[in-house]
């Protein structure tokens, strides 16, 4: 069976290089809104969407705040692969449902960027460094409003790398009852 939904999830794969090529507007706008009609548990759309530049210099002290914690060097790759734009997707600390919102707002996103012939990255590596000892620091700056929490990000831009898509094995991973 053949569509282009099922293709486009085919094709879809992680990007960890990008040009220096900004989004349009119309692209930006164009994943936002994917994200936005994303489902909700009980409709509650309590997902919040933190868009911020590759060249912010609060990546920097994000990604070097993850290393800390890990007891990581510096390396020359960051927790984003360079990408020119970051999503940063909070919610409601108290709703039961954020993060499985947050994932499926995420897909959303991620889906009608491949269709755009855009490269993301679904990244969850900051969440100890968005939730840890500079937590307020961090929310104030990606603006995440208050009683929120950073659930997961997206790295998005034109990709240059051109990794293929991810194997599975449908008869081991998959039980019909």
């Amino acid at each position: 069976m053949s569509n282009q939904v099922l293709e486009t999830m085919k094709r879809r794969s992680s990007a960890r290089a990008y040009s220096d090529d900004k989004l349009t507007q119309a692209e930006l706008d164009s994943i936002l809104k994917a994200g936005l009609q994303a489902p909700t548990g009980m409709n509650r759309q309590e997902m919040r969407f933190s868009v911020v530049s590759g060249d912010n210099p609060i990546l920097e002290e994000l990604d070097d705040e993850k290393r800390r914690l890990r007891g990581q060097e510096k390396q020359s790759d960051n927790f984003y692969y360079q990408a020119p734009t970051l999503v940063f997707l909070s919610a409601e600390d108290e709703f039961r449902w954020s993060k499985v919102d947050a994932g499926i707002a995420v897909q959303n996103m991620v889906l009608a960027a491949e269709s755009l012939g855009l490269g993301t990255l679904i990244i969850g590596c900051v969440y100890d460094a968005l939730h840890g000892e500079k937590k307020e620091y961090f929310s104030k700056a990606l603006h995440i409003p208050e009683g929120y929490s950073f659930q997961i990000a997206l790295a998005v831009g034109h990709k240059t790398d051109n990794k293929t898509p991810h194997e599975f094995d449908f008869e081991n991973q998959v039980v019909i009852l």
